[in-house]
């Protein structure tokens, strides 16, 4: 237990309850919901494991060293004083995030600018030689928060956002990010039982992300790197020991998980993503138009889809709405119909009354991630054969 430490996972809005529950089932204690955010305790390892398995984080900080400062000078003196040897080499490149908040401090620029200058100045006085800032890639990447006076420094355990999977090579316009199609296949509750179907599947994302959770890959078993594989104290055969590990827990999915799309290259795009997540035997997706389709079989579906929110497909979005969920009502009977979007007046157009409607957000964009459920028979049917079998 003395080497466990704290740290902190970073996530969408509304999304906080969904990631605390994956950091449980990962093994984490301590768990603590914050604003997009959850914090939590774990060892080495399990910085390794949250890393390479959570499917709704963003993106994971280590905290590691917290003060007090009021002005610029005690902000140099903290930063300054602090036994930077511990934290990265003078041979490895660093860069600084701040974010600010309160009366004391107002540029995050300029407090990342007197950072960054307490740290050379440290190494240059301990080892006569200063290391070099990189902001694009650099080795060690450090998150500086301040609200009042109140100091955090972290640093950056992921690296670049831990959206990038590594599968995803080609997009449509206005793609869907990984982990918020992670997020979203979650809250909608599908637990990997029911055929999973996307009937606008663009460049896959939402398919390959329903289809790894099935099989129990890990979501980022496809990136090239991590943060933390450039660390003084990196540990390759650990993190090695823990990938297997994750490996042996893969399964081949017991349900089908399908995509349509009308558009030739957008159907190019999820092929290709698929092949390059190697889910070519778990994805099934083909060139059709939704609108004359068919459910197939009469299990329960579960249908989940990102559409467009304007007008850049052409034609009359409110039309395209209109019939989204006709085709519903006429050919997907036992069906559990989940659609994200952030046209709110087209959403009116489905004919069809969500169950559900929960605020989310699609990088600045507002979003419902809304709930039909479409009965076999009429819902006034549905609901009497419930109440004659309670």
């Amino acid at each position: 237990m003395e080497n466990n430490f704290k740290m902190l996972a970073k996530t969408f809005y509304g999304m906080e309850e969904i990631l605390a529950e994956e950091l449980l089932e990962l093994g984490a204690t301590n768990i603590r919901k914050g604003n997009r955010l959850v914090h939590f305790v774990g060892d080495k390892g399990f910085m390794y494991k949250a890393n390479l398995c959570l499917r709704t984080a963003i993106k994971i900080l280590k905290p590691f060293h917290e003060f007090c400062a009021e002005n610029e000078a005690e902000l140099y003196d903290q930063i300054y004083n602090f036994d930077w040897k511990t934290v990265m080499g003078i041979n490895q490149t660093f860069a600084i995030d701040s974010v600010v908040f309160g009366k004391y401090f107002s540029h995050s620029l300029y407090v990342s600018q007197r950072c960054k200058d307490a740290i050379v100045d440290r190494f240059r006085k301990d080892l006569q030689k200063r290391p070099s800032v990189d902001t694009s890639h650099p080795d060690i990447r450090l998150h500086l928060h301040i609200f009042d006076r109140k100091c955090n420094l972290s640093i950056d355990t992921s690296g670049e956002s831990l959206h990038h999977r590594g599968y995803r090579k080609f997009t449509n316009i206005a793609p869907l990010n990984e982990v918020l199609a992670a997020c979203i296949i979650k809250r909608s509750g599908w637990d990997g039982l029911k055929d999973f179907l996307d009937p606008m599947c663009g460049s896959g994302t939402i398919l390959i992300e329903a289809a790894m959770m099935a099989a129990r890959i890990p979501a980022n078993l496809n990136r090239n790197e991590f943060a933390f594989e450039k660390w003084i104290d990196w540990d390759e055969t650990l993190f090695h020991k823990i990938k297997n590990s994750q490996l042996n827990r893969v399964v081949s999915p017991g349900v089908k998980i399908y995509g349509f799309d009308k558009a030739p290259s957008a159907l190019d795009k999820s092929t290709l993503n698929i092949k390059n997540a190697s889910l070519e035997d778990f994805i099934q997706v083909n060139q059709a138009n939704f609108f004359n389709s068919q459910k197939l079989g009469e299990l329960p579906l579960h249908l989940l889809t990102n559409p467009p929110y304007g007008e850049r497909l052409g034609g009359n979005i409110n039309n395209l709405y209109q019939k989204f969920g006709d085709t519903l009502k006429r050919s997907y009977p036992n069906t559990d119909a989940w659609m994200i979007s952030s046209n709110f007046d087209a959403l009116k157009h489905l004919g069809l009354r969500p169950s559900k409607k929960i605020k989310l957000f699609n990088g600045k964009l507002e979003t419902r991630l809304c709930y039909f459920p479409v009965y076999k028979g009429t819902k006034k049917i549905h609901k009497l054969k419930d109440k004659q079998k309670s």
